[in-house]
């Protein structure tokens, strides 16, 4: 066995990646504190083609060297929006017909695997300590998390952001 080298993998020029079409799925970022956070989800948007990303409140925006040190360059190749709170962020998507749903525990969150992921929908994502912020998620039409058997009761943010990115992009692809 032998690892693919970087030619074999055949990845899009940034150019060619910016006229591939995207999928409908944005993220939304609710006061994301780590630097190193942001970029991973930027990276991760680029893998898998999600249409932009809205960072929110707290949450830092690009360029940012701390950013770019998880990004590894994919805050040139994802589209991303700025809005002072989460439900400014949300009023716009809402308007603009995306479904609106929280990555959260909560009463009546359903697990990811019965998740079914449709056109226009944006995912909101909340802090590493506090989560979706109360204000935000009374503006989400659904909830989703990820159903865990550990003692831990959560997962780091961009990791929970991969799984569930994963989980749309193999649905919508």
């Amino acid at each position: 066995m032998r690892k693919l080298s970087m030619d074999e993998l055949n990845r899009p020029s940034p150019q060619d990646f910016a006229h591939q079409r995207k999928l409908s799925v944005v993220i939304v970022l609710d006061n994301i504190r780590s630097l190193n956070n942001i970029g991973s989800f930027f990276r991760t948007a680029d893998a898998f083609k999600i249409e932009s990303i809205y960072l929110c409140g707290i949450t830092a925006c690009p360029p940012h060297r701390e950013i770019q040190k998880t990004a590894l360059g994919a805050t040139e190749t994802v589209t991303w929006h700025h809005h002072e709170s989460t439900e400014t962020a949300i009023d716009v998507l809402k308007k603009e017909g995306f479904t609106i749903v929280a990555i959260e525990q909560t009463i009546q969150s359903i697990p990811l695997w019965d998740f079914q992921t449709t056109e226009k929908t944006a995912l909101v994502f909340g802090n590493e300590v506090d989560g979706v912020s109360d204000e935000a998620l009374e503006q989400c039409h659904l909830a989703v998390e990820i159903p865990q058997s550990g003692t831990k009761h959560s997962l780091n943010v961009a990791v929970c952001g991969g799984i569930v990115l994963w989980h749309c992009y193999q649905q919508l692809q």
